[in-house]
Order: C-alpha cells, then structure tokens, then sequence
C-alpha cells in the first residue's frame, strides 16, 4: 500500500464551545484524564518542540509529569541540547497526540525552571536506576559505546550506592502557557478546532477553519 493511500475517517467526538469551557487547563485535564480511562499508550507522552540558537525548529518527546498553578511540568538534564536550547530561547510548544480519541492539544509558552527543592522531591520517586543514570549521562553529548554507558552507572551505583542525590545539572521545567488550541477530529475533514489565548490576565477563545 502507497503511504498516500493511508486515510481515516474521525467520527469519536465533537468539541463545542460550550462543553470546551471557559478554562483551557481544566479542558486539557478532562481530556488528560479521557485518555488515561481509554488506556491510551503513554498518556502523557509530548512532543516538547524548542528552538535552536540559529532560530530553527528541533523536537522530541519527552514526559509529562505534572499540571502545576496552571503550567505543565517536565524533567531533564539542564546540559541536554534542549536544556541549553531552552536556557537561550525560553519559549517553546507541547503538543499531545491520543489516537484512539482523534484528539491533539498543542501548547505555547514560556518556560522557567521548577525550584531545587520541587526537582529534589521528585527526584527521589524515580526508580533507582533512573537516578543513577542522571549521574552516569552526559545527556546529548557523543559516547564511544554502549560499554561506556554501563561502566558509568556501575561507577555511579559504587560511588553513591542506593541513594544517589539529584545532579545539579538535572531538574524540571514549567511551561507557562499562553495559547492552548484543542483538536478534535470529524467526518470530511471539518475538524473541531478550538484555540484559547491568555489575554488581560483571562483566556480569549475562538473557532479555527480545519
């Protein structure tokens, strides 16, 4: 089969202004929580699109892990390519895609650091190996081979044993947004396609063409 030939018909839902509401947030989480009762694969898995030092576009995706005062919130190494592209150029964009619903969020803002103690406190839920890890990564950086990968966790599991700290080079980001557009497929292509922006210290909503 030619990939031109892939189609499908959207016919799970409708989005109204009425049922969206006046509060993208509170949308975002009843479409949050519709995915997790669907046993959507990685629910909270996002598409965290930043911008290069040159001003191109780069993505990949990384992990919710928590809807905070209106902002949404996400780990990683700070000396990652996206860290640095992100302590250069702040602004950056989500996007959610659940399939088995026909439906995709994308979110623009602005990041801004979560404090040590926020990123101290998650941190130790990780799992263990997810911690040591942290240490034995060079995120982004080139690597000889996978046997440098694995003697740097066996040297970080010997130097901090079963409670490793968090690296001060390892946190989470808040994105704060100031536009979230909901999409919700239809029959024919007339997509629903609802686009909230903060305005005036409130949120402005408007109808987009599919």
């Amino acid at each position: 089969m030619s990939i031109a030939d892939l189609r499908q018909e959207y016919r799970f839902a409708g989005l109204t202004e009425a049922e969206a509401g006046a509060d993208p947030v509170r949308l975002f989480e009843r479409w949050f929580q519709d995915a997790l009762d669907a046993d959507v694969p990685l629910a909270n898995a996002m598409t965290l699109a930043t911008v290069t030092p040159q001003g191109a576009p780069d993505a990949r995706i990384v992990l919710l892990k928590g809807i905070e005062s209106q902002s949404f919130v996400f780990y990683t190494n700070y000396d990652s390519r996206k860290g640095r592209q992100l302590a250069r150029h702040p602004t950056a964009c989500l996007v959610f895609l659940w399939t088995p619903l026909e439906r995709q969020v994308r979110i623009e803002g602005v990041t801004e650091k979560v404090s040590a103690a926020e990123a101290d406190a998650y941190f130790r839920t990780r799992p263990l190996g997810s911690r040591l890890s942290a240490w034995a990564s060079r995120q982004s950086e080139p690597v000889a081979d996978r046997e440098t990968l694995e003697r740097a966790l066996a040297e970080m599991e010997g130097r901090y044993g079963t409670e490793p700290p968090r690296p001060p080079h390892w946190g989470g980001y808040r994105l704060v947004p100031h536009a979230l557009e909901f999409w919700q497929g239809r029959e024919n292509r007339l997509h629903d396609r609802l686009l909230y922006r903060r305005r005036d210290g409130g949120w402005t909503l408007e109808r987009l063409a599919p």
